[in-house]
């Protein structure tokens, strides 16, 4: 699933800016309740954009050490 991220261009790698927790949990293997405690302790950083919440993907690598 990861590779659907890995947009190329002209030989750069192109990131997503954030994604929904359901693509977080998939990307990082951490359960759902587990990114929500994450999230409440301040660990892992949102974007609310509306009534969505959005993980930066730079909070997410920098949690798993990416």
């Amino acid at each position: 699933m990861a590779a659907a991220f890995d947009h190329q261009t002209e030989g750069v790698i192109i990131e997503p800016l954030t994604v929904r927790i359901s693509t977080a949990v998939q990307l990082t293997g951490i359960s759902r309740s587990r990114l929500y405690e994450l999230i409440q302790s301040g660990d892992l950083e949102t974007v609310k954009v509306g009534r969505s919440t959005l993980i930066p993907y730079k909070s997410l690598k920098a949690l798993t050490g990416v």
